[in-house]
């Protein structure tokens, strides 16, 4: 049996279990995927659990909210994208080592090229800063990016991502919020990598009136696959690529990872998971 895991908080809802252990059946591999929640948020508590499938033989683990960078420092190796983004959502366990790798930042780039082919993102406007935003920030760039202008609620976050992508020798700069609507105006592309549009936080990143004459947008939010915000986007005319496209090519990688096998054929994979799971959408 090939033991996984995810680590992280509220995790109940995760949908990871079902595309791993779906990737397990469609490769003949006895793959168990198992929801691990540690006793709260501190890096001690992850830690304990981190050792607690260590010991008990597991292969590899996801990690979630809030354990991203905390991840790091349990790394015995990390990969470029790590390096780069400063956290981790992957950790491969291997002869006793802990191997670290960042799928939300080379998931993010096979799911924008499946969409949008060799679209240049171009200058782009990205609301949120947190983990997740820092791994896109980056991994735009391997997209055509050319400028990347970053707005939080948490000016500091902001300014830290921007900080670093200067410093990784990429052109960033931070845009208050009050400048929003003119960043939004003179961009080719939008990013939302805040919660809000979820289920639970509904409404929209940016305000309708502005959304509209980019050329594409992407939401971090698959829960609902079609967003406010991706339907605001797709009725002015731009190209999208959904959450669940982040979701489900992040899961690709890190299966990769888990079992060093190329899923090689992935579209029969993602209708699959589509159809089994019943992941409906009007847009994509």
């Amino acid at each position: 049996m090939i033991n996984l895991a995810l680590i992280g908080q509220a995790i109940a809802a995760s949908r990871a279990p079902s595309l791993h252990m779906m990737l397990g059946e469609l490769h003949q591999l006895p793959v168990d995927y198992q929801l691990q929640v540690p006793e709260d948020s501190t890096a001690e508590s992850f830690r304990a659990k981190l050792a607690e499938i260590q010991a008990k033989g597991f292969v590899g683990t996801n990690v979630t909210f809030p354990y991203k960078q905390i991840a790091i420092d349990s790394a015995d190796e990390v990969n470029e994208a790590v390096r780069k983004v400063g956290a981790s959502n992957t950790l491969l366990l291997k002869g006793g080592r802990v191997c670290a790798f960042n799928t939300d930042y080379t998931g993010f780039i096979r799911g924008y090229k499946g969409r949008l082919g060799a679209l240049p993102a171009g200058q782009v406007l990205m609301i949120g800063a947190g983990g997740v935003g820092r791994a896109i920030g980056f991994a735009l760039f391997d997209v055509g990016a050319t400028e990347l202008l970053v707005t939080d609620l948490s000016e500091e976050s902001a300014r830290s991502l921007v900080k670093a992508l200067n410093e990784a020798g990429y052109q960033a700069r931070y845009v208050a919020t009050e400048d929003v609507p003119a960043a939004a105006a003179q961009v080719d592309g939008l990013v939302n990598c805040t919660p809000v549009g979820h289920h639970k936080t509904p409404g929209l990143p940016l305000e309708a009136k502005f959304i509209g004459g980019q050329k594409w947008a992407f939401d971090a939010v698959y829960t609902p696959m079609d967003t406010a915000f991706l339907v605001e986007a797709h009725r002015n005319g731009l190209e999208i690529v959904s959450g669940f496209d982040l979701f489900f090519y992040q899961g690709i990688d890190a299966f990769e990872i888990f079992t060093g096998i190329k899923v090689t054929d992935v579209m029969p994979v993602w209708h699959q998971f589509r159809e089994t799971f019943n992941v409906t959408s009007e847009l994509i």
